[in-house]
């Protein structure tokens, strides 16, 4: 029953039956007030809505009945001794037998005469039909149900509280409802065709029928969608407020970089850059998102983008997430452009105080044409002297704030064009609802004559065929990158894990295991991410030099590694990995002339898991396999909790590409100003949620 008392700022400590035991496992759930509590949403309902007569009783199927308890006893079970709660009960229609396991305090809740709803599966046994451990609840008049009876709502639990816990608690504080203010305007809440928040909240906790699911659930999509596209919309209202540098497209010139390629440019990557180009036209400063998958040629669209600005007059900033993916930009890009007469410089937060002044004596006089480096570019002590262009690799958020320091460092009173480029393959629809301010260019093309990676499911006893093959593969000169799941098997989390499967691989024990059993005669190296930034770069150089030939590793090597010598990626535990997750693993072999292999391991019999690595085996589109894994799995597994928003789509899927749509038109154009409570929400929203 409801308190009258509870406010959306009650503790749960204070409802009902929460003790300090229960209020610690409510914490691990998140729930600390009756508003985390409101929204705690179900993940799925059970109907026991129909209540069916005794008589009329059919195997496999999910049913209520109303029928008074004949007999109740608690026993042990003669030959497993297990502890049994065993009820006769009748309806006039007939009689059922009802069974609970472990549960026998039941046998003093219930009582022979009760008259009570139960609520489950229909089973049979030699006895004929019963329900097993059904839902129960005494029938009261004049009182609703919320356990039986009607559509149940299931939540995500955590050990130590179950579901009619969860419910009992939701049934104490769901008038409270009423206290949540609308944030969103009537009148877009209107043109959107949405229930008010908190009828929905109700709907989607008590639930009448379907269709009140159906129109609760569809509200506090909006609600998750519609925060995400107003975001978006502010950074590009400012952004519309500012601006930059017309950086003109000349032909003669960008026609002769392409020609002096060794490679012809893909249809995709010449529609890019063509993107890029009119982009850098305006003085609306660009903020562009590109996409591409491993191999597939972001990184010479980046160099013509930033050769167009740099023949302009410009400077060109180039930023990476980590040193060795500055370095290879370095060599990369700065092989492109050097030809031309551009300097390229680097600027690391490793270089030497010497370096590092000349370094930025050489940008602020303008010497320096193109700065390739890390987060060390936005340090105070840099300055431009005509910043045009900032080039951003694995880092699709770049705030407002950031915006601010570059132009305070550009030299100008512009704001530099934006570009974003990433080599994780995500599915428009989902790219425009996680990053609805970037325009988004996609290079799916690959380039001709490109080897496709041969990618093999491993069977547990082939194991020693895949060593002999990886033997071979560095007898040719060729380097190994070996996958695993942990990095150790210390720690209560992660003996859970190893329990779970006795031949899950840790990078610590497969680094002895490589190193002193099976390849004891060649250099074998690991590295995880509890290994200092200047160590890991110093371990990947060694490896990118040869000095290393088999590399055992977290995920910490999923992007930006570029070693062209690397012919075999062998991942340990397959099965844990998401499939965008293991197309990036892949993508780290196959980077030159070289055929290349990627072996998977599982101990896993699911089918499932199976399937997944089926699909896997047989798709190098990361495209296709981002798409399946989104499907099947969630935003949140496939992307990381880390991506922009991504933890607090908790109701909302990229399947829901009506709302996603509904929710950025109705974006587009909103006028904070009219509206000041958009604003404060999306500052809220902020506050709550890790940005990139």
């Amino acid at each position: 029953m409801a308190i009258a008392s509870v406010k959306l700022t009650t503790p749960v400590t204070s409802l009902n039956r929460v003790g300090t035991a229960l209020g610690n496992r409510l914490k691990r759930l998140g729930i600390i007030c009756v508003r985390d509590l409101l929204y705690h949403f179900p993940f799925r309902y059970e109907d026991f809505s129909h209540v069916v007569r005794i008589a009329d009783l059919v195997e496999g199927v999910s049913v209520t009945i109303k029928a008074k308890i004949e007999i109740i006893v608690a026993r042990r079970s003669p030959r497993k001794r297990t502890l049994l709660t065993e009820a006769m009960v009748s309806d006039g229609t007939g009689q059922l037998r009802i069974v609970w396991f472990g549960q026998p305090y039941i046998a003093t809740v219930l009582q022979t005469g009760d008259e009570i709803y139960f609520s489950g599966k229909v089973t049979r046994d030699m006895l004929g039909l019963q329900l097993v451990s059904p839902s129960y609840e005494k029938v009261k008049t004049g009182s609703a149900t919320a356990h039986t009876a009607r559509i149940v709502p299931l939540y995500p639990l955590t050990e130590g509280i179950t579901h009619k816990q969860v419910r009992f608690l939701m049934s104490q504080v769901i008038d409270a409802a009423q206290e949540i203010h609308d944030w969103i305007p009537l009148k877009i809440v209107q043109q959107a065709h949405l229930q008010p928040l908190s009828k929905a909240l109700r709907a989607i906790h008590f639930p009448e029928n379907q269709e009140q699911i159906t129109i609760g659930t569809a509200r506090l999509k909006f609600d998750e969608l519609f925060i995400l596209q107003l975001r978006a919309e502010m950074i590009r209202q400012e952004l519309a407020r500012e601006h930059a540098p017309k950086i003109k497209f000349v032909a003669e010139p960008i026609k002769k970089f392409v020609a002096r390629l060794p490679f012809d440019l893909t249809h995709d990557q010449k529609t890019a850059a063509w993107e890029i180009f009119q982009d850098m036209e305006r003085e609306e400063p660009m903020n562009r998102l590109l996409e591409g998958d491993v191999g597939s040629g972001k990184t010479v669209v980046a160099a013509m983008a930033a050769y167009q600005a740099v023949q302009a007059g410009y400077q060109v900033a180039i930023m990476a997430p980590t040193e060795i993916l500055a370095r290879q930009h370095f060599e990369t890009i700065g092989a492109l452009l050097s030809r031309y007469n551009s300097t390229v410089d680097v600027l690391l937060g490793s270089l030497s105080a010497k370096e590092k002044t000349l370094a930025n004596a050489r940008l602020a006089t303008g010497k320096t044409a193109v700065v390739i480096g890390t987060h060390a570019l936005l340090t105070s002590t840099v300055q431009f002297k005509n910043l045009g262009l900032v080039i951003v690799d694995e880092q699709h958020r770049f705030g407002v704030q950031q915006r601010h320091v570059l132009r305070e460092k550009s030299g100008m009173s512009r704001v530099p064009h934006f570009l974003s480029m990433t080599a994780t393959p995500i599915p428009r629809s989902f790219a425009l609802t996680l990053f609805g301010d970037l325009d988004i260019s996609i290079i799916q093309q690959m380039p001709a004559g490109r080897l496709p990676i041969k990618t093999r499911l491993v069977a547990p006893h082939h194991r020693t065929k895949a060593y002999e093959f990886i033997r071979e593969e560095i007898t040719k000169g060729r380097q190994v990158f070996v996958i695993c799941p942990l990095i150790d098997d210390q720690g209560a989390d992660n003996k859970k894990q190893i329990t779970n499967n006795n031949e899950m691989k840790t990078v610590l024990k497969e680094y002895e295991h490589l190193s002193k059993e099976i390849f004891p005669d060649v250099c074998v190296g690991f590295l995880h991410g509890k290994i200092k930034s200047k160590e890991k770069d110093e371990i990947m150089q060694e490896f990118l030099a040869g000095k290393i030939d088999i590399l055992v590793a977290t995920s910490v090597v999923e992007v930006g590694v570029n070693i062209p010598n690397a012919s075999v990626m062998m991942i340990e535990g397959a099965e844990r990995f998401g499939l965008a997750q293991l197309h990036q693993f892949r993508g780290r072999v196959g980077r030159s002339v070289h055929q290349s292999y990627c072996f998977l391991f599982t101990d896993s019999d699911s089918q499932k898991s199976n399937e997944r690595l089926a699909l896997f085996e047989k798709t190098i589109d990361g495209f296709t396999l981002a798409e399946y894994d989104l499907n099947t799995r969630g935003p949140g597994e496939v992307y990381g909790t880390s991506q922009s928003g991504l933890m607090h789509l908790r109701l909302a899927t990229m399947r829901d590409v009506g709302i996603i749509k509904l929710a950025r038109e109705l974006a587009r154009g909103v006028d904070f100003n009219q509206y000041p409570m958009l604003r404060e929400k999306v500052k809220e929203w902020e506050n709550t949620v890790h940005l990139e």
